[in-house]
């Protein structure tokens, strides 16, 4: 009996103790090189062809459905929402105006490319930009005065803080391989982004999981993106909660043509103008 109460006392720490991937060994200290850093890693990705299973969670209740995206960067986006039968929803954005073409309500919705009119097909209110770095595994950063960095059980914890008191947690950790590494060679992956109001109430929260290596065409030797194949993006505030799950993903050299992010109404639909804000 006392063997097994030794056994179960150095057992619990074990079970109970699981800290996560926390830091590596020589860690980075100044944040805004780590920021940089992680940011560097994905300056190849241009642009993005994707399938993607989709899984939303609002006021209209839950949708689920394949949507095939195409991003170029910084702010041109087309999603393409799926049925068996082909589209039933095309939005595009060349950046400027954002297009809506709803083939179950016989819609075609037009307007500036604002938060608002992005989110009414993939229920992220944010621009176009914000959703590019979202999807390839980074996050649009708080306009801070000051930024923090600290070792935590999730990984390197960077708090980026604004003048009227906002916050913003940024979390990043280093691939298994890289525990040992020096800062400047860490490969640093995005695991949460979650901005915070001024009563510490949380404005939006991003995951980010199962990182997959997707191959850069246009790396001379060969090598690929860690890009993440599972995001969730919550929107408390709005009651929104969407997870996307990518099937397959593909790094683009070539440019698309303009057309890929424009759209013409339909013979027979009248165009509606949707203003932002209203």
């Amino acid at each position: 009996m006392r063997l097994l109460a030794i056994v179960f006392a150095l057992a619990v720490p074990l079970v109970a103790g699981c800290p996560g991937p926390g830091c590596p060994t020589t860690p980075h200290t100044d944040p805004l090189q780590a920021l940089r850093m992680h940011r560097s890693l994905r300056r190849t990705v241009r642009s993005l062809r994707a399938e993607a299973r989709v899984d939303q969670r609002g006021d209209a209740g839950r949708v689920r459905g394949t949507v095939l995206l195409y991003l170029e960067r910084p702010d041109r986006v087309r999603f393409d929402a799926m049925t068996q039968f082909g589209p039933a929803a095309v939005l595009t954005s060349d950046g400027d105006r954002f297009q809506l073409l709803d083939h179950r309500e016989e819609r075609f919705i037009e307007g500036e490319a604002c938060p608002e009119n992005i989110a009414r097909l993939l229920g992220i209110h944010m621009s176009g930009p914000e959703v590019a770095h979202f999807l390839v595994g980074d996050t649009p950063r708080l306009e801070a005065e000051d930024v923090s960095l600290a070792c935590s059980s999730e990984g390197y914890l960077v708090i980026r803080t604004a003048s009227d008191g906002r916050r913003q947690e940024i979390v990043l950790t280093a691939r298994e391989a890289d525990h040992d590494a020096p800062p400047e060679a860490q490969h640093l992956r995005l695991v949460r982004s979650e901005l915070f109001d001024v009563h510490g109430e949380t404005i939006w929260r991003a995951t980010y999981d199962d990182y997959r290596v997707v191959r850069d065409p246009g790396d001379a030797e060969g090598r690929g993106v860690a890009l993440p194949f599972v995001l969730r993006f919550e929107d408390p505030v709005r009651g929104a909660d969407t997870m996307v799950r990518f099937k397959d993903m593909s790094i683009v050299v070539e440019p698309a043509a303009d057309e890929v992010f424009q759209q013409r109404t339909p013979p027979g639909m009248r165009a509606e103008t949707i203003l932002c804000g209203g």
